[in-house]
Order: structure tokens, then C-alpha cells, then sequence
């Protein structure tokens, strides 16, 4: 009869570590588990009032959320600087007057400033010439109140008091004392127990035209979703300008795109080139969901909202930044390397982004501008067909590579793509220009004005720098300030 095997003394030893080891991860998995329930319950426990649903004042929540609330109000630090960003506005029409003529005829031709943080949400939109500026002389063109959307949490509450079309159906001008809180937890938090909800319609709606239904959404995911509520591409659909996702087709560039054409749709006429030009968003959701990031389940709020520990206690970081201005807790959770290779690792993934961009727009501003001068010639709408197409095509691509926030450094791949596609298109626009003015009669380079600067651009276009600026001084100094009043007088403000 064979002897019975008996297991070696080492084996019996490595079984007997390796008990201790799970049982070890077990107890440690257990005590973090127990260690946030009793977070979340003693943060519950200590609430200091009862918050209604509804409330948009943020600094009602900081009297529950001292921590999260103080973090919060770092959004309104500009200090920070990368080597192709800033947290401070920076007039991105003075550095690159190329974009003047790329928008001429629409608002963003007469003031286009980098975004700041949250907590300057209210303040920016108000100080734009985008918004028209209602009330003073020579701002005829007033905005829609879809304009709000994704600016305060007073838009959901506005929302439910008009309803949704309503809300979308008014005048930009006439929210001015109600939409008064810049951007805060009603957008991303339900007062009754702070659990991430989606506050926003476009975004619901977009979700369920795709079948898909938003809240079966994980935790995970709506770290992310609440961001998607705003930096997405949209637009404003219908007479009642009903702000909607386009994601029927899909949601890449081209998907977008296909949807538009579908529609028949241009957000302008070009007054130069006379293409019908869409204008892209900030479809920062879209392009992310291209990375490798997002593929591998890492939220927005990995990166932009790290956690942070104070006294023992752990929470979300709300001071929405660049993660390059905490890689000890951003990047260096996942990823070895020193502070300088993540951060040149990121520099260098722009720099290519960039250097296709520039060579992009000097190619569209000429086709823009050739484009005119065929016209002028007396070029035929079948003549110029293909061209606007092309440049339509071109500036698309264009704007939906560089209006995405962080897109070279979220998908570098696609938004060099984008762009490297929108490029090729504007050299074959102006090659059929070429050839168009070539049977007009003139041969040889065709004549481009002078619009180095933002101020020369502008005026090109027919817009005068300072009654702009004259206008944006008047606005601020009259309609503003009775907003203001208006709505500590109305109880929309926090005293």
C-alpha cells in the first residue's frame, strides 16, 4: 500500500503566510470600509441644518461641508500656470488673431478669454461681449437663457419653476438677478444626502435617444457624468433654442458631425468665406472617452478632485484644477515616476497637439480669406461649393480639437487626428480656390490683408475694439450692479 505524501515543511509555512496575508488585505479592506460608513455617518451626524432640495446657495452647504465647501472656494485662486495653460483668463484673441476672422460674425469674434474656476462662473459670463450686453447701446443680438445651462445651480431651480422649454425659451438678460450663484454642490450633490445626481435635462435625454438609462449609472461612472452635464459639445436646437447633446450617431468627432449635416445645421453664415460654420463647444467628455484613461475606468474626479486626508478624515478635493498642480496626488497615485518626467510627459503630448494646431490655422485663415477674394472676383455658388464644404469641414475639426479642455493630454491620438484631418482639408480648399480665381482671370498669389493683430482682425471684420470695450465697461458698471441688488432683495444671494 503506497505511504500517505506528506507536504514538505516550506510548503506548509508558504500556505501558512499566505493565510496571513489575505486574512491581513481582508482586515484592511474591512477597516476601510468601516472607516468611510463611519466617515459618511459622522458627517451625517454633524449636520448642522436641514438643507432643502433645491438650494442653490453654496454657502448654505458649507455650514454642513466645512471641508469640501472650503476646498471649493480655491477655484477661485488664478495663480496657477502650466506651459500652455492658465488659471487666470488670458485673451486668447490677442495671441492668436487668426481665430478673429475663423469667428467673424459671431459673438465668440469680439472676446474669447481662457476659462477660470468655478467659482468665477457668474462673474465671466457676465463680463463677456459674447452675451450681448443688454441694455446698452448697439447690443441688438441678446442670447438665449439656454446661455445659463451649465453655469449656476440656480438653473435647476429656475427649471422647475418655469419647466425645461420655458427656461430655454427665454432671454438671457432676463435670469440676471435669479442666476446668481456660481457654479457648486446643487450642480453635482442632492441636498438630502449629497449623493451625485444629474441635475442637468441634455444630458438624461442624450442617454435615453441612445437607449441607455443614466441612472443605473456606478458611482464610478457618475464621477464622471456629472462633469459630462457641461463639458460636452451641444447646441441649441429648434426656435426654442432647447439645448441638446448631439449623440444620436455616436459620439465621436465625425458622429457629431454626421448628426449636424443630417439637420441641415450651421451655427452662422461666415460673412467672409460665406461657408456655414459650426461652432463646437467643449466636448471634453467625448475626446476623454478616446484615452487611456477613461478606457482603464479613471474618473474626472480622479484627476481633477483628488482625494485629500485632513484630521483623519478623507474626502474629494473640490478645488477643480489642473491635476498638474497636485501630481503627489493625481499622477503619482498610479504612476511611479518623478514629478518632472509626468509633468514633461504631459508638455510634450501638447507641444504636438500645438504644433499641428498652428500650422492648421494658417491654413484656414487663408482659405477664409482666399475664399473672399474669389467671391469678389465673381466666382459662382457652383463654383464654390466644394470650397465651403471644405472649410466648413476644416474649421469643425478645428474648433472640436481646440475647444476641448485638456484633449491633448486626454486622447493626444484623436485630437491629432482631428486636426491633422481639419488641415488637409483647408489646403484642398484652397487649392479649388486656386483654380477658381484661376478662371477669373487672376494667376499668381492671391493678396491677404493685414490681420497680425486682434485689433486689426476685428476691425477687418467690420467690429470696433473700443466701442466693444466701451460697451463691456458700461455693462459692468449699470446692468451689472442691479442684478446684484435685485437678487440680495430677492433672496437669491447669500448675505
Amino acid at each position: 500500500m503506497e505511504k500517505q505524501r506528506k507536504l514538505k515543511p516550506w510548503v506548509g509555512w508558504l500556505l501558512f503566510g499566505g493565510a496571513l496575508v489575505v486574512v491581513f488585505l481582508l482586515g484592511l479592506m474591512a477597516a476601510s470600509v468601516t472607516e468611510r460608513r463611519a466617515e459618511i455617518q459622522s458627517i451625517y451626524a454633524n449636520k448642522k441644518i436641514e438643507i432643502a432640495e433645491g438650494e442653490s446657495k453654496n454657502e448654505i452647504y458649507g455650514i454642513n461641508y466645512p471641508r469640501q465647501f472650503e476646498t471649493w472656494q480655491k477655484t477661485a485662486d488664478t495663480t496657477f500656470v502650466s506651459e500652455y495653460n492658465s488659471s487666470d483668463i488670458v485673451d486668447v484673441l490677442a495671441q492668436r488673431p487668426e481665430m478673429v476672422i475663423f469667428w467673424a460674425g459671431y459673438a465668440f469674434s469680439r472676446e474669447y478669454g481662457t476659462p477660470r474656476g468655478h467659482m468665477h462662473a457668474i462673474e465671466d459670463i457676465r463680463n463677456t461681449l459674447r452675451t450681448g450686453h443688454p441694455g446698452v447701446a448697439g447690443a441688438n443680438d441678446l442670447q438665449p437663457a439656454t446661455c445659463w445651462t451649465c453655469k449656476s445651480p440656480d438653473v435647476p431651480r429656475m427649471m422647475n419653476q418655469k419647466g425645461v422649454a420655458e427656461f430655454y425659451d427665454g432671454v438671457w438678460s432676463e435670469l440676471g438677478d435669479e442666476i446668481v450663484n456660481p457654479i457648486g454642490c446643487a450642480d453635482c450633490h442632492s441636498a438630502e444626502n449629497m449623493e451625485l445626481r444629474i441635475s442637468r435635462p441634455a444630458l438624461i435625454e442624450a442617454f435615453e435617444r441612445q437607449g441607455k438609462d443614466i441612472s443605473k449609472a456606478t458611482h464610478q461612472e457618475m464621477r464622471s457624468l456629472v462633469c459630462a452635464q457641461c463639458h460636452v459639445e451641444y447646441y441649441f436646437k429648434g426656435d426654442g433654442k432647447y439645448l441638446t447633446f448631439p449623440w444620436d450617431e455616436g459620439m465621436a468627432m465625425e458622429d457629431a458631425e454626421a448628426y449636424y449635416d443630417a439637420a441641415d445645421y450651421y451655427d452662422y453664415i461666415h460673412p467672409l468665406s460665406k461657408a456655414p460654420i459650426l461652432k463646437a463647444q467643449h466636448p471634453d467628455y467625448e475626446i476623454a472617452q478616446h484615452g487611456i484613461h477613461a478606457q482603464r475606468g479613471v474618473a474626472c474626479a480622479d484627476c481633477h478632485m483628488p482625494y485629500i486626508s485632513e484630521g483623519g478624515v478623507k474626502f474629494s478635493d473640490h478645488h477643480v484644477t489642473s491635476p498638474l498642480r497636485n501630481i503627489d496626488r493625481t499622477c503619482q497615485t498610479c504612476h511611479r515616476e518623478s514629478e518632472e518626467v509626468l509633468r514633461q510627459n504631459v508638455y510634450d503630448r501638447q507641444s504636438k497637439a500645438v504644433e499641428v494646431r498652428n500650422a492648421l490655422e494658417h491654413q484656414l485663415v487663408r482659405a477664409h480669406l482666399e475664399a473672399e477674394f474669389a467671391w469678389k472676383l465673381g466666382a459662382t455658388a457652383e463654383e464654390m461649393a466644394p470650397v465651403l464644404q471644405l472649410i466648413r469641414e476644416s474649421q469643425w475639426r478645428w474648433d472640436y480639437g481646440v475647444a476641448t479642455h485638456g484633449g491633448s493630454f486626454h486622447a493626444p491620438q484623436e485630437i491629432t487626428r482631428i486636426l491633422s484631418a481639419g488641415m488637409q482639408r483647408a489646403m484642398d480648399a484652397r487649392l479649388v480656390i486656386a483654380q477658381v480665381v484661376g478662371k477669373h482671370g487672376h494667376t499668381g498669389e492671391i493678396p491677404i490683408p493685414d490681420v497680425s493683430t486682434k485689433e486689426k482682425a476685428q476691425r477687418y471684420i467690420g467690429l470696433n475694439p473700443e466701442e466693444l470695450q466701451q460697451m463691456k465697461r458700461e455693462f459692468k458698471q449699470t446692468v451689472v450692479p442691479q442684478w446684484v441688488q435685485s437678487a440680495k432683495a430677492k433672496g437669491n444671494l447669500a448675505v
